[in-house]
């Protein structure tokens, strides 16, 4: 037996996307990571082993500008240029090739960790070190570090170390969670097993083996829809093993979950009920995935009512957008719907306290294991956020590496610090704002060639009838004050009816408070434009949800040549992607009023009354995601200014080494791993395609230090060879991957 000894700085047990993404946050600052997978594939749930959706905040288009961004953001981006079919396999090497690139990353596929060195007492633990089997190759090794997390999603290291967990579902009493039983249990969700069929072009029958299940004698074909075309992720529901152990009888529950694969698509096959003799399977899972198992204690249990009422938590590092999502424990054999769903009118946010251990003084976690009841669970197990609490936890680690803390001294003494971190890396939090004294952009006087300072929109041809109500969201900055153009027909004399709405909170996008409403007359014509007459002066800078109520006598006017920081819904007419297994209160806000129907799409519109949600200087006003506004720099039309240039000029003369650049990558288009539906780009439209860093020489020329073409990426860090010294700088955008605008969305500059 070959064993070895290898010590870092961080410990990753686990390589699905939360430990992928805590590796690689650990690594990018400067620390040297073991990242170490039971498997012989990164990505846990969504490898080509097992094949699940990466879902998060967007909940597949219900949140608006939710998509997440830092590392889990690059994945997706990378993959939609990469591998825009969502083959299972080009998605493994997008996850391969990023732990690749990070040499800090030193990689341990195939090894299983079941031993762990702890001491101390029950409240006050502490790991030295971890050891793993790498299978096939016969290696022992031991891993120690200063700091380790439990990524492994099932919790065993954590447990192994005797950190406090808890398996289950609370009590309603524990938490006052009104999705939580009466009674504590050990309930959880059960696992699924996914498989995928194809069309083989010819006739081809199929001999169920010995154990399929006759699924016609179940309730299945009754309760569950069964279509010959579908195959992945639509068979979310082939799910199982609630009321069982999920660990311990994972056997029990893969050879279910197989019986029922084979019954359905012998079912599919020789029912002659579906239309599917040339379809054959093309790949079976022999991995569950698991949806529930340990969740661990930290110092904050995330709850439901946190969720719902999107606590704004002072230590907030992460956010979240999926619905609380629970299944029932009999699975696929429930009577009930596969699942039920509850929302809050936004994205919630999730606190560092809820990621580290409370009585393990050096184990964070993240992933489907981080400190949350099993209803608030629901929502925080979806992939893409357990990733962005993986890049959290992994930035915290380094932190604590560089300061020789322990994660809850990290918490109570420098949280403000990592937040700064994690907005610089691009991370995924809301609401926070650069205050990085070592930015020198910050300091700068922000201009621009120009600015888009009004909206009109107003080269539609798609006729919409007004058959449901609809509404347009958009920046009131400073207010809204004059008439809103509306391009329209009427069919008749009739009447239009106006409101404009506040949305609560900056990070949500539904009507909250009604603010103003005006209802005018409307004379027959067609393509006539009708201004109708608003009034609102927030105190500070919002967006306004301005609704139009239904007039079957109107046809109002759409365009797909969307522009940032407007969006079209409506309301009451867009299904889910599962809709006839789900349970959904449809009179959720986010549920109520859609953008499914109209992504990429805006009624036509223009306004009396100027805009300053687009100036120049939204690039250092400190947000990185819209948030009460778009947060960015909108040129006016290329076709006017060809060439849109954006500066910063310094009263003095400035040493600059690095310029760091964030690009808009439309946060609010949805975007996934395996598609269930995919763009009609690879690109995100609005990315600067080519652009060039100018400075400021003595004479007053602008002189070029580099020019980039053919960019797909959101952030850019441009390192310098040398020094420059100067009193201004600036980017020149000279192509886009589409918008007929350059638009960025933060500019830095280092020393």
């Amino acid at each position: 037996m070959k064993s070895e000894h290898v010590r870092s700085d961080v410990t990753v047990v686990g390589g699905g996307l939360a430990g992928v993404c805590a590796a690689v946050a650990a690594a990018r600052l400067g620390k040297k990571v073991a990242l170490i997978q039971n498997r012989p594939v990164l990505g846990g749930n969504s490898s080509s082993e097992v094949r699940v959706w990466v879902c998060g905040a967007t909940a597949h288009g219900t949140n608006r500008y939710a998509r997440e961004t830092g590392i889990m953001g690059e994945l997706f981006v990378e993959n939609q240029y990469r591998n825009p079919d969502g083959n299972p396999y080009l998605w493994d090497l997008v996850i391969l090739e990023t732990v690749l690139a990070e040499p800090n990353i030193t990689l341990y596929l195939n090894t299983d960790v079941h031993e762990v060195e702890a001491g101390g007492e029950e409240d006050a633990r502490q790991i030295q070190a971890v050891t793993g089997w790498m299978m096939g190759s016969e290696r022992r090794i031991r891993f120690e570090s200063p700091v380790f997390l439990d990524c492994t999603g099932d919790g065993l290291i954590g447990f192994l170390a005797g950190a406090k967990f808890r398996i289950g579902r609370e009590a309603r009493h524990e938490y006052n969670e009104e999705w939580a039983p009466e009674t504590a249990d050990d309930i959880t969700l059960g696992s699924t097993l996914l498989f995928y069929t194809k069309d083989a072009g010819h006739p081809v029958r199929f001999v169920p083996p010995s154990f399929a299940k006759d699924i016609s004698q179940t309730n299945i074909p009754m309760k569950r829809v069964i279509r010959s075309g579908d195959s992945g992720c639509h068979y979310w529901w082939i799910e199982w093993g609630g009321e069982l152990d999920i660990v311990h009888d994972n056997e029990r529950i893969r050879d279910e979950l197989w019986a029922v694969i084979y019954g359905i698509w012998d079912y599919i096959k020789n029912s002659g009920h579906f239309d599917a003799g040339n379809m054959t399977l093309e790949w079976v899972g022999s991995q569950p995935g698991k949806r529930e198992y340990r969740r661990f204690t930290g110092e904050y249990t995330l709850t439901q009512n946190d969720i719902i009422s999107q606590k704004l938590f002072e230590d907030r590092v992460a956010f979240g957008g999926w619905s609380i999502d629970l299944h029932p424990p009999q699975g696929m054999y429930a009577e009930a719907s596969g699942s039920k769903h509850m929302h809050a009118d936004g994205n919630y946010h999730i606190p560092l306290r809820s990621l580290y251990s409370v009585n393990v003084s050096n184990l964070l976690f993240a992933g489907r294991n981080i400190s949350a009841t099993h209803v608030a669970f629901g929502t925080t197990r979806v992939m893409a956020t357990c990733a962005i609490m993986g890049e959290a936890a992994g930035t915290a680690a380094a932190l604590c590496v560089d300061k020789g803390l322990t994660p809850a001294e990290l918490s109570r003494e420098h949280t403000p610090a990592l937040q700064q971190i994690l907005l610089k890396q691009d991370a995924s939090v809301l609401g926070l704002v650069n205050s990085d004294d070592a930015d020198l952009a910050r300091q700068a006087k922000v201009s621009a060639s120009s600015f888009l300072s009004g909206i009109s929109i107003g080269a539609g041809e798609e006729r919409y009838p007004l058959e449901h109500d609809i509404a347009m969201l958009l920046p009131a900055d400073p207010g809204i004050s004059g008439t809103l153009d509306w391009l329209l027909n009427a069919a008749q004399d009739t009447t239009l009816k106006v409101e404009l709405w506040s949305t609560g909170r900056p990070e949500n996008y539904v009507p909250a408070v009604l603010e103003y409403e005006a209802e005018i007359s409307v004379s027959a014509g067609d393509r006539q434009w009708v201004p109708v007459s608003l009034d609102w002066t927030p105190a500070e800078a919002q967006n306004a949800f301005i609704i139009v109520r239904r007039n079957p006598a109107i046809q109002l006017y759409l365009t797909a040549k969307p522009l940032s920081g407007l969006l079209a819904l409506e309301r009451g007419a867009a299904p889910g992607v599962s809709k006839d297994l789900e349970d959904h209160d449809s009179s959720q806000p986010v549920v109520e009023w859609s953008t499914k129907r109209l992504v990429r799409k805006v009624f036509c519109l223009r306004t009396s009354f100027p805009t300053s949600a687009y100036r120049p200087e939204h690039v250092i006003d400190g947000y990185r995601r819209p948030y009460g506004g778009p947060h960015l720099w909108l040129s006016e039309s290329l076709e006017q200014d060809t060439e849109p240039w954006l500066a910063l000029e310094w009263a003095e003369k400035q040493q600059i080494r690095e310029i760091q650049l964030i690009f808009n990558d439309d946060v609010n288009e949805d975007l996934i791993n395996l598609h269930h539906h995919r763009t009609p780009f690879e690109v995100i439209p609005e990315l600067v395609r080519s652009y060039r860093l100018e400075w400021l020489d003595d004479t007053g020329n602008w002189v070029t230090v580099l020019s980039e073409q053919n960019n797909r990426k959101r952030k850019r860090v441009h390192l310098l060879e040398a020094p420059l010294e100067t009193r201004a700088v600036r980017v020149v955008v000279t192509a886009t991957n589409g918008s007929p605008y350059a638009e960025i969305i933060e500019v830095r500059a280092y020393a």
